[in-house]
């Protein structure tokens, strides 16, 4: 199965000139969706994890059920203020701006093995915040996956300068 074949390229989203690769069809048709979340696991077994970190929240999608095929645990990497309880923050820089990623706390032990996912890496500027701020944590982050790759734009170069291995399901280039 071509998991392409479930993925809506969405035109002009969220602005002109944009093409947004839409995984809610995905999501919608079963059959793909269990193949997809099958060879996912099958790359990210390779990396040992602990804990899945899914970055909010399309990767919660990713990660979660991941985590639960996998037996691993499952935190989230959230935006500023939307997680109970002792939170570790990281700030950013976006294209215009900065932005904060959280986690709790607690959620980490020192030294767990950590596989970090989302739906799409595009400049990895989140993918990359969300890996410094598991090692700031005491994370040791062996992987990171998603489905998408959009092979046009510098997200696996960030990656690999930070030494973090990368797998995807499917890639663009363009």
């Amino acid at each position: 199965m071509n998991i392409k074949d479930h993925i809506r390229g969405v035109p002009d989203f969220p602005k002109p000139g944009i093409l947004f690769y839409d995984i809610s069809t995905l999501l919608a048709h079963p059959d793909a969706w269990q193949v997809a979340m099958g060879r996912m696991a099958r790359e990210i077994i390779r990396f040992q994890p602990d804990v899945l970190a899914g970055i909010e929240s399309r990767g919660f999608l990713v990660a979660a059920p991941l985590a639960l095929k996998l037996g691993c645990g499952f935190v989230m990497l959230r935006k500023k203020g939307k997680l109970p309880g002792k939170t570790i923050r990281h700030d950013y820089e976006l294209e215009y701006g900065t932005d904060t990623i959280e986690i709790q706390e607690d959620a980490i032990a020192e030294g767990q093995r950590v596989v970090i996912l989302d739906d799409l890496l595009a400049t990895g500027g989140t993918m990359a915040a969300g890996i410094q701020l598991l090692r700031k944590i005491g994370a040791h982050v062996t992987g990171a996956g998603t489905i998408i790759d959009l092979a046009f734009l510098p997200g696996k170069q960030r990656l690999k300068e930070l030494d973090v291995p990368f797998t995807c399901l499917a890639s663009y280039d363009e």
